[in-house]
């Protein structure tokens, strides 16, 4: 039996957190009554009915052509470090090439250098940092092989707490710097300081449903971006940049799957005007994996972004931790070794253990494949990966666990080993950014659509753990015949969502979400004393 890490109740905080998830249908209500909290819970399974004049498919966008002129900066982006007094910066400078023929561009040509000042000061800083190019290398014929521009990365530190700051990017001594760009930082880890939007979105692709999910999430002037992995979608594609079948080639002429790895290019540079004045954060999901010569994986995902993994104590940049003010976010890797023995437990066991509930009281996990989604598509395909950490989380009291993969909303209820329970966590799936795949509209549940259990495990992860179920109503088999109690809610549509805590004199923490493009699904969830109180709409 796992027993509960309670011991830091004592520094109740004061706040509610709303979060708004966006989808596209009109305002619905509950009720015309206050929001619900998991004090009243748990709440009884909602499904709503596929929209018919909803588009389950997408579009992709054309290619996005640089602008940059020689090495002038693009694909500006900023992250964060572990905790509010540094951020990452991070840029690519030259283009990339693609073909039999490539010439690698030398990083020493040119500087990772950034400019910055507190906005409106006239005292400015310089920071230097490094930089580097990855290759994508197919040891086969007839397939192109890829190098990258030079991809910069420069951390900013002794930095103030909630801050707005202005930055150039470049090599001043060349000439050769960014227009200016700004960030704010986190406000300092209390239980009384928070960001004042998370934007919250997984598999974004590059599509047209992309550019609508991106403007809204815009318009909402996110302080901090969670993507849950999903991102360009470039092994979709093969190398000669047409959409890829899974078929189009022979696995004897190819057994490694091919990408298109300019895609990446394009996805940056369309995601430039939120990435470069919104700290963004990224999970490594299956679609980064992006296997080549020698085995090697996840190239273009660890090079590109910036991570705050030796910051936080990890080697690893699939697994990692950081703080936004109150809320401290655990990262994981469903596509490297999670075992007990594995270097990624044994991280997690340190982090968790190193978390002081007083002065960051809300805990919050993120990691691409979901644990409790009811989709027939990926269903309780990270079983095994279940299995070896969720008594791990329970054990040190992890609120909320934000997922990707399934392309579909769902909410769960508080739940630990599929068992409704006023102490676990709550799941979100949100992988509803608009990727290439388009929505998943069929449950496991439904008559016809439940897997047959040898499809389930994932082919990257490998293992077989998804055994029937051997209590409860679905007990001896292998899916319910119902929508599950622990799943509170599940709509099939694109989105994403807003997460905001607002100070108050209240007793107990909450946390608010809704669901929507326009409109406001209200459905929350209140954390039972002594875990604090958690409202979700």
């Amino acid at each position: 039996m796992v027993t509960k890490m309670v011991g830091w109740v004592s520094s109740m905080c004061k706040s509610v957190v709303y979060v708004w998830f966006l989808v596209s249908l009109s305002f619905v209500y509950n009720g015309g009554e206050g929001i619900p909290t998991t004090l009243e819970g748990p709440f009884k399974p909602v499904t709503v009915p596929l929209n018919k004049t909803l588009s389950t498919i997408t579009a992709d966008l054309p290619d996005f052509p640089s602008n940059a002129v020689d090495f002038q900066p693009q694909q500006i982006s900023v992250s964060l470090s572990a905790d509010y007094d540094s951020i990452w910066i991070s840029w690519i400078t030259g283009e990339f090439q693609i073909g039999d023929n490539i010439i690698p561009l030398d990083p020493e040509s040119v500087q990772s250098i950034v400019q910055f000042r507190v906005f409106s000061s006239r005292s400015t800083y310089q920071a230097e940092g490094y930089s580097l190019i990855y290759n994508q290398l197919y040891p086969f014929d007839g397939i192109q092989n890829y190098t990258s521009g030079i991809i910069h990365h420069v951390r900013l530190t002794d930095l103030e707490p909630d801050t707005l700051y202005e930055y150039e990017c470049g090599d001043p001594f060349k000439s050769l710097m960014s227009k200016s760009h700004y960030f704010r930082t986190m406000p300092v880890s209390s239980p009384s300081d928070y960001p004042n939007r998370i934007a919250v979105v997984g598999d974004l692709g590059l599509t047209h449903n992309t550019t609508t999910t991106v403007s809204h999430l815009l318009s909402n002037h996110p302080d901090l971006v969670v993507l849950v992995g999903g991102l360009s979608n470039a092994d979709l594609y093969l190398t000669n940049g047409t959409v890829s079948n899974h078929s189009s080639r022979s696995l004897l002429q190819n057994p490694i799957q091919e990408t298109y790895q300019p895609r990446w290019d394009y996805w940056g540079r369309f995601m430039q005007p939120l990435v470069s004045s919104v700290p963004t954060m990224v999970v490594g999901g299956d679609h980064e994996i992006e296997q080549q010569a020698e085995n090697l994986t996840f190239a273009a995902y660890s090079s590109r972004f910036a991570f705050p993994s030796e910051e936080s104590g990890s080697m690893s940049s699939l697994y990692y931790s950081f703080n936004a003010g109150g809320i401290h976010f655990v990262v994981l890797g469903a596509y490297t070794p999670f075992e007990k023995s594995s270097d990624q437990y044994e991280w997690l066991e340190r982090d968790l253990g190193d978390v002081d509930r007083e002065v960051t009281p809300w805990l919050v996990a993120a990691w691409h494949t979901p644990w409790y989604s009811t989709y027939s598509a990926h269903y309780r395909e990270a079983e095994c990966m279940r299995v070896e950490m969720e008594d791990l989380l329970y054990q040190y009291g992890v609120d909320i666990v934000f997922n990707g993969q399934v392309n579909a909303y769902e909410r769960s209820n508080r739940v630990y080993n599929y068992s409704l329970d006023p102490y676990g966590p709550v799941y979100i799936t949100i992988g509803t950014g608009g990727n290439q795949e388009g929505l998943e509209i069929t449950h496991a549940d439904e008559p016809g659509n439940c897997p047959d259990p040898t499809t389930t495990p994932e082919n990257y992860i490998g293992g077989f753990c998804a055994f029937n179920f051997t209590s409860g109503p679905a007990s001896g088999k292998f899916c319910w015949d119902q929508q599950p109690d622990y799943s509170a809610f599940r709509e099939s549509s694109f989105g994403h969502g807003i997460l905001e805590v607002l100070s108050l004199s209240l007793s107990l923490l909450h946390l608010c979400w809704t669901y929507n493009y326009f409109q406001k699904l209200n459905v929350n969830l209140t954390r039972m004393i002594p875990k604090l109180s958690l409202l979700v709409v």
